[in-house]
């Protein structure tokens, strides 16, 4: 797993990341961020390939790791 910071994601990855960590569908994510599903799903996507992870547990791991 790349050892990457915050620094790496842009700041819209940033924002969907930190919502992650709530219990909460993409959709609940999209309509809070009032984008639609696919948006968030494409953040998700890239925020993954530059942290190095593939599931949401571990994207969540890596968010409460690094302060978001």
């Amino acid at each position: 797993m790349p050892t990457v910071g915050l620094s790496a994601l842009t700041q819209r990855e940033r924002v969907v990341m930190g919502e992650l960590g709530e219990d909460i569908t993409l959709e609940d994510i999209a309509a809070r961020l009032w984008v639609t599903r696919n948006t968030v799903k494409t953040q998700l996507r890239s925020a993954y390939r530059k942290i190095g992870v593939s599931t949401r547990a571990e994207a969540v791991a890596w968010a409460r790791a690094h302060g978001l």
